[in-house]
């Protein structure tokens, strides 16, 4: 694979090259490849088939995860969180001790692998809020939780530079992964100052379906803002904000 250089930019295949733009810039690569139709009905490609369809799997899984949060992720990611979720989904499923290669899933995986996820990698909750809280998952209730004790705005979170308010958004999520359906719900606190005014009691309450069967999420995050003049404006378009999932329960 190589780099185009100089003033025009190709897009397209010409003979055996094929020019697009990527991330990286605009790459040129020769055209090859194996038949399609061999692909999917030689003997020998089998675990090429099996790998693609679990692979397929693991791409459907992580956009019904990132739409059930969608309203989290919205300030919230970046720009590769959607291949590293994909990546941490083929682990889940490739976790599934039950069914055959090429058959297995989500819900026979370990969904707990998908723990501690960051959906920033440009902003860590570990790195970005250090106030202790607790986190709970009842499924027979179908309650999830989260709580913080009061502590310190600008001991405990290290906020990015031109930060002057803050807040802390949660959501929890029962998901049917086969279905590919979700339902949700979301909290948030007001918008509070970051400074060295101790907060309140941060409880948030997220009811998803009681005796639910299916893999239940809870992600935790902040949201930073600078005000000017009496408004508010999100800071440097929520670059820095941190999601990440905090709990999960699978089955």
């Amino acid at each position: 694979m190589a780099k185009q250089k100089g003033i025009i930019k190709l897009n397209g295949t010409i003979g055996d090259i094929t020019f697009y733009r990527s991330k990286d810039g605009y790459i040129a690569r020769e055209k090859g490849g194996i038949d399609a139709k061999r692909i999917a009905n030689d003997p020998a490609f089998q675990r090429t088939r099996e790998n693609g369809a679990e692979f397929g799997r693991a791409g459907k899984a992580g956009k019904t995860l990132r739409l059930a949060l969608r309203t989290l992720l919205l300030n919230s990611s970046d720009s590769r969180m959607v291949s590293r979720l994909t990546q941490l989904m083929m682990k889940v499923i490739q976790a599934d001790a039950t069914n055959e290669r090429g058959l297995r899933n989500v819900i026979d995986g370990e969904a707990e692998l998908l723990n501690g996820f960051d959906f920033n990698v440009t902003g860590k909750l570990g790195t970005t809020l250090f106030a202790p809280f607790a986190t709970a998952i009842d499924r027979a209730s179908g309650e999830i939780t989260v709580d913080l004790e009061p502590f310190i705005p600008a001991n405990m979170i290290a906020a990015p530079a031109g930060t002057t308010h803050f807040k802390i958004i949660s959501g929890g999520a029962e998901i049917d992964f086969e279905a590919e359906t979700f339902v949700t719900t979301n909290s948030e606190t007001a918008i509070l100052p970051w400074d060295n005014t101790p907060t309140a009691v941060i409880s948030h309450l997220n009811n998803v379906t009681p005796n639910s069967t299916k893999p239940l999420f809870l992600a935790l995050g902040a949201e930073f803002y600078q005000g000017v003049n009496g408004k508010m404006y999100p800071l440097k378009n929520g670059a820095y904000n941190p999601l990440a999932l905090v709990q999960v329960s699978g089955l």
